[in-house]
């Protein structure tokens, strides 16, 4: 899932473990975020809009954008 999580933290002068404080995760879920290697949930994706005041959409990459029903 293509995001910009990582960018996003980095702007805002947030560690790895600030952001998962924030969040209430643990830094190892943050950097699954990161590289990918997890998908949020909504709630967390939510939270994690919320953290960077911008909608979902603005941080992950909706997978089902033109896909055919």
């Amino acid at each position: 899932m293509k995001q910009v999580l990582k960018q996003l933290r980095s702007d805002a002068g947030l560690t790895q473990a600030d952001l998962a404080e924030r969040l209430g995760v643990s830094r190892q879920a943050v950097i699954a975020l990161e590289t990918d290697k997890h998908i949020p949930s909504l709630d967390l994706a939510y939270r994690i809009a919320s953290v960077f005041d911008r909608p979902i959409e603005a941080i992950f990459e909706n997978p089902y954008r033109n896909t055919p029903v």
